[in-house]
């Protein structure tokens, strides 16, 4: 079962910034974002000279409130598509925290998130849909 990945959870995780973005892969463009960066985000959070676990889920709350502005809570229907092993191997095992706090937020704000494990492309891969209390597993 292949499964088109239309909108993707793509996270840019520095020591002073953390940023969201949600991709729309069919024409290249970032659809939503949030960060740290932002001039509200920024007065509200103590990120001093580094952004904790807290910065990293208040990210999260606001990327799903403009993921609900924008239609996009469900994704058009297929979700939200986050492989979190993927980002954790490319941000550092140390960052885990924050990726784990950004995904919780989402979730937790009703947005359909589509969990992949790290080997989703052979005939035994699992995809776990997400979608408000309840997983899929879709396994053949």
């Amino acid at each position: 079962m292949t499964l088109l990945k239309r909108y993707v959870l793509r996270l840019f995780i520095s020591l002073k910034y953390i940023t969201a973005n949600v991709v729309d892969r069919n024409n290249g463009k970032i659809v939503v974002t949030a960060s740290t960066v932002e001039h509200a985000l920024k007065n509200t959070l103590e990120c001093g000279r580094s952004c904790n676990a807290k910065a990293a889920s208040v990210v999260g709350e606001v990327l799903a409130m403009r993921l609900r502005v924008e239609g996009l809570e469900q994704g058009q229907g297929r979700g939200i598509h986050v492989d979190v092993n993927k980002e954790i191997e490319k941000k550092g095992f140390k960052n885990r925290t924050k990726i784990w706090a950004i995904v919780n937020a989402l979730k937790s704000n009703g947005i359909k998130l589509i969990l992949e494990d790290e080997n989703n492309s052979g005939p035994e891969s699992t995809t776990r849909y997400r979608g408000g209390d309840e997983f899929i597993n879709t396994k053949d």
